[in-house]
């Protein structure tokens, strides 16, 4: 079939990027979904950094690719051996399809699936290859997603389906900044009675982490960031105080869990300082690879501290969707506050700009407002 999408020509093009315009509006072809996959119509699509640090070239990934990694859509066509989808239900992407048999799978959300990474790196769907044509050539996949478009076809792995009540724009954002933030405080984090969580860094992951601490009401909550807009919205929705990292280093805060959610080094080594005597700093941040920290190995040992990775929030999507759904249901995790803007998806080279410059938090691509203006 014939979709639109928003296909990235060449990373690391110059800014500003709705000049020089990297990512291009085209028409594809799309393969119908083969065994184990499935055909979604997709209605919301959010911008995360993930995306940004493909464009900007920070993240290698093979193009031309069709990006987006966070978005929910309504079922088409289930491909052959689906059994438990239908036609019309509405599902949230996920960017790291667990296939549930690796040695990684069986670590509880720790450990990334083996062949789930390796697809994702590839640019193909976790059965292999890639679904995706323009102009005579392959277009590789973006995460096993590629939801910058009006339809993806996506492995049954890849979704998880919600109730109808969850809106298209909060359930894209449970796929990625909910599951990656909020899942780094309860997965890794596991904050106890009277625990204090400090989140560095307020963009989307960095939101959805500090709106869980808020929700589960164990500590106080504490926002760190260089922007005083984003430390203005966190305090507004719950946080007991906010820094900027210079303040936070001057008042020697200290903390028993420390989420690091921006993504740079100098964001990591502020958190890795503002941890406490026994306390964990996670890492959920991906800055570039060639981006290097320093900080005091003796504080760590002396201190008894621990540092955690934490890759996509140590979730089991399967498991942890759901209960983030219902968090939002109750009225517990305002989800909806982390959508800053809505856009069309021919305003996505301007929306990376916006997010490079940090003045966004979670822009998202709503299809019902059109393709193009």
């Amino acid at each position: 079939m014939k979709i639109v999408g928003a296909v990235l020509e060449e990373s690391g093009m110059s800014r500003p990027y709705a000049e020089s315009r990297p990512i291009g509006i085209r028409e594809l072809d799309l393969d119908p979904p083969g065994p184990g996959e499935l055909l979604v119509k997709i209605e919301a699509a959010g911008l995360c950094h993930s995306d940004l640090s493909v464009v900007d070239g920070n993240r290698v990934r093979p193009v031309p690719m069709l990006l987006g990694h966070e978005a929910a859509g309504r079922v088409v066509e289930v491909g052959p051996e689906v059994n438990d989808l239908r036609p019309g239900q509405r599902v949230v992407m996920t960017f790291l399809p667990r296939c549930g048999e690796c040695a990684n799978c069986r670590t509880n959300g720790r450990l990334p699936c083996t062949p789930g990474s390796a697809s994702n790196n590839a640019g193909e769907l976790l059965a292999g290859g890639r679904r995706l044509h323009c102009d005579g050539g392959d277009v590789h996949h973006h995460l096993g997603v590629s939801g910058f478009a009006d339809h993806a076809v996506v492995d049954r792995r890849s979704v998880v389906p919600v109730d109808d009540d969850v809106p298209p724009q909060i359930a894209a954002v449970l796929g990625c900044a909910v599951l990656t933030g909020g899942g780094a405080v309860i997965n890794a984090g596991d904050p106890q009675e009277g625990d204090t969580v400090v989140v560095v860094g307020l963009g989307g992951v960095g939101m959805a982490a500090l709106i869980t601490a808020v929700s589960l009401g164990r500590g106080p909550v504490i926002g760190i960031d260089a922007v005083a807009d984003k430390l203005e919205r966190a305090r507004a929705l719950g946080a007991t105080a906010v820094y900027t990292p210079q303040e936070a280093i001057e008042a020697g805060l200290k903390a028993p869990i420390v989420i690091e959610a921006a993504g740079n080094a100098r964001a990591f080594e502020t958190a890795v300082q503002v941890s406490g005597m026994g306390g964990k700093t996670i890492t959920v941040g991906l800055p570039a690879p060639t981006a290097t920290a320093t900080i005091t190995p003796l504080g760590i040992t002396a201190e008894a501290r621990t540092i955690v990775g934490s890759y996509l929030g140590s979730a089991v999507p399967s498991r942890d969707i759901p209960i983030f759904a219902q968090l939002w249901r109750e009225g517990r995790l305002p989800v909806e506050v982390l959508v800053s803007s809505t856009i069309r998806l021919d305003e996505i080279n301007q929306a990376m700009d916006n997010l490079a410059d940090g003045t966004a938090i979670r822009q998202v691509i709503l299809f019902e407002n059109g393709v193009t203006a």
